[in-house]
């Protein structure tokens, strides 16, 4: 009898153990509760004095209208799989300049100049891309391993990419450590300036057949001529571009007021790295243009409504590009009102450049529901090795490029933006509550004229 006993007791105590271990698998944390949705519109636009295009000089007037939707779904306690599609569309002033002329051709063209859009094609664009994110955490929660895939493509270019990363925290969660890597996979459809196109198909006699047929060159004094001759053109013979980069951070709370992080990523690109449609013009090399000729003596400045310069050549790029960002983070809490986000980055490639970041951000909270966001970011780099403003390029020279994003420049960037959240997600959208509304602007100035304005409203619902 006493041995009944005491195997009744032994199995209804192993009974427990095991409701015990199954109450807590049950009532495990899930990662994430709900499905969630994120909307996301952006708008920007900007206007400056060196459109790489025109080679480095010239309208940058663009406008771009962009929209993103995030939608993550929760598949267990564990794993998050995280949809992302987002779509862009843009009108530029400076990429229209492929080909200055408007839709009658080179002989209908009556103003074509780098300080005004053309009504050609190549004036607009879409930019369409999607991913996917698979996201698994440990039952601990101190692991976390993650891949994704994506896509993205307009008109003259296709990206593919893909990657994964490994998160490890522990210390009590205080200390944790990310590593990543991705790799991108992108084809470009080379789109040329039209008048290297037209000497590509028809060489030296471009000028008598096709698009320019009939159309007068002038030099630069205004006098008719048949010598314009791009001899240094030569179309791409590789069209693929591909990065890869690995990454490597380490965030530590230090007190109950300060978190610090620090990372490093190492970047390597092959491949097509200029940009088939920027020109360059040479010092060395006589002046040709289209279009009316008594414009030829202010070519470069605004007061040019109706002339064009026939490119010497394309922008020409090494074909390995090798980057070290190396930065940190300082989040300083100080008090219940204000929190203080701090950011510093240093960056150095092969091509020369150098560059430092710099940013703070204040939340502030204003009530339970509102925070403000105050911002300010510092940049400054040194220029590339291979950059030189309008015509002070050489045609000897192996590699050249007139685009000011290499040139040597320093930029401040102004911001406020507000976020509105609901935790009960009292807003009703059909089956979406509302969790969270967030407005962002801010104001870009850089030191070689071009400026820039950026709007985004975000909003994000839960799935109930």
């Amino acid at each position: 009898m006493k041995k009944i006993v005491f195997m009744m007791a032994l199995l209804i105590n192993i009974a427990a153990i095991a409701q015990v271990k199954d109450s807590t698998a049950t009532f495990k944390k899930r990662v994430l509760e709900n499905t969630e949705v994120d909307v996301l519109l952006s708008y920007y636009n900007q206007d400056g004095v060196h459109s790489a295009v025109n080679g480095g000089i010239g309208s940058e007037k663009l406008s771009d209208i962009a929209s993103n939707i995030v939608v993550a779904v929760p598949l267990n306690d564990d794993d998050v799989l995280t949809f992302d599609v987002g779509i862009s569309a843009y009108t530029s002033a400076s990429s229209s300049n492929i080909n200055p002329y408007d839709d009658s051709g080179a002989s209908g063209a009556s103003s074509p100049t780098p300080w005004q859009a053309s009504s050609g094609a190549s004036r607009s664009d879409q930019l369409a891309s999607a991913s996917v994110n698979y996201s698994h955490n440990s039952d601990d929660r101190n692991d976390i391993w993650n891949a994704d895939v994506s896509f993205s493509n307009e008109y003259d270019y296709t990206s593919i990419g893909f990657g994964g990363g490994f998160t490890k925290l522990f210390n009590e969660k205080n200390t944790e450590v990310s590593v990543k890597a991705n790799a991108y996979l992108d084809q470009w459809r080379p789109i040329y300036p039209i008048e290297l196109r037209e000497y590509a198909q028809y060489g030296a006699s471009f000028q008598n057949t096709g698009y320019f047929s009939g159309v007068p060159v002038f030099e630069q004094n205004g006098a008719r001529s048949q010598a314009y001759l791009p001899a240094a053109f030569e179309p791409y013979e590789k069209t693929n571009r591909n990065s890869y980069s690995a990454s490597i951070s380490v965030s530590q709370i230090l007190t109950k007021k300060i978190q610090l992080s620090v990372f490093m990523d190492v970047l390597q690109q092959e491949g097509l790295l200029g940009t088939p449609y920027q020109r360059v013009y040479f010092t060395d090399k006589a002046n040709y243009y289209v279009g009316q000729a008594q414009y030829i003596p202010v070519y470069n400045t605004s007061e040019n409504k109706g002339v064009y310069q026939l490119a010497d050549d394309k922008e020409r790029l090494p074909s390995t590009h090798f980057k070290i960002p190396i930065g940190a983070r300082l989040n300083f809490y100080i008090n219940e009102y204000v929190v203080a986000r701090t950011y510093y980055r240093y960056y150095q490639d092969n091509w020369g450049i150098q560059a430092h970041t710099a940013s703070i951000e204040l939340p502030i909270k204003i009530s339970s529901s509102f925070t403000a966001y105050p911002m300010f970011r510092y940049y400054t780099q040194t220029a590339s090795d291979y950059f030189a403003p309008y015509e002070k390029h050489i045609s000897t020279e192996k590699y050249y490029t007139s685009d000011y994003d290499l040139s040597k420049f320093t930029s401040n960037q102004y911001g406020l933006g507000f976020t509105y959240t609901d935790i009960f997600t009292r807003a009703k959208i059909f089956v979406l509550g509302l969790k969270s509304i967030d407005l962002r602007l801010n104001h870009y100035t850089r030191s070689d004229g071009l400026s820039a304005n950026i709007g985004s409203l975000g909003f994000k619902f839960l799935l109930e």
